[in-house]
């Protein structure tokens, strides 16, 4: 019996981001998680900080019956890996990318603006679902789902990003270092043309974990809304 699959996604998405990509996964028992914030209300009490959010993932993967096949995207990666470092025993396979996780990583421009107290409200303010829609298609995610995932940004979503970024200013020196407890069933995915971190930081990832990096030509950053049948044929053999 195959391994229930859990999809983690990233910033500024919800689960949405993977809905061309899980019919090519027929077959498989399919979760996609909702960050708090993200489309969805956090809980009580909760803080989106990275911390926050690595163990809210953790929890989840804990409390699993059986071993998963774990999938993340940007943030959703990064959270992946935390969150297989605290339950290794609880993923079968694990498989990241579009985000790096390296000391050496200078953060794009747009998160060095979040990170900034005061600078990053304002981009906020000015972050309506039109502006934002044009940008996601500029950097080619497909207009119908750059349309929806402006349109799920609101207040909170907001809020949660910018206390994620600056909390997270130096997650590659809080958990890099731990890289080493990761399970060694993994994979890197990465776009050819990811434009807030080129291909060189997936194989990077790749080489200090013992794992392999897949990039996809011409792909930009949201690979699983440019390439979902390539992506499900690298995960497929992955899992296989």
């Amino acid at each position: 019996m195959a391994a229930t699959v859990i999809l983690v996604h990233g910033v500024p998405d919800t689960d949405h981001v993977w809905h061309r990509l899980i019919p090519h996964l027929a077959g498989h028992d399919v979760v996609t998680l909702r960050l708090p914030g993200f489309g969805v209300a956090p809980p009580a009490g909760f803080d989106p900080t990275h911390d926050g959010y690595a163990r809210w993932v953790a929890d989840w993967l804990a409390a699993q019956p059986a071993p998963v096949d774990v999938v993340g995207h940007d943030w959703g990666a990064i959270l992946t890996l935390r969150a297989a470092m605290l339950h290794p025993e609880r993923v079968r396979t694990w498989t990241v990318g579009a985000a790096p996780l390296d000391t050496e990583y200078v953060w794009h421009q747009a998160a060095q603006m979040w990170q900034t107290p005061e600078v990053g409200e304002q981009v906020m303010a000015r972050t309506t679902p039109e502006a934002l829609e044009k940008a996601l298609v500029t950097a080619q995610v497909p207009p119908d789902d750059a349309h929806v995932a402006a349109s799920r940004v609101d207040d909170t979503m907001k809020r949660c990003i910018l206390r994620l970024y600056r909390s997270g200013k130096n997650v590659a020196a809080d958990w890099a270092p731990d890289l080493g407890r990761l399970p060694k069933r993994g994979l890197i995915l990465w776009g050819e043309r990811d434009p807030y971190a080129p291909p060189k930081w997936g194989e990077r990832l790749a080489e200090r974990t013992g794992t392999r990096c897949v990039t996809f030509a011409g792909c930009s950053h949201w690979w699983p809304l440019e390439r979902p049948e390539d992506v499900a044929a690298a995960l497929r053999a992955h899992w296989a």
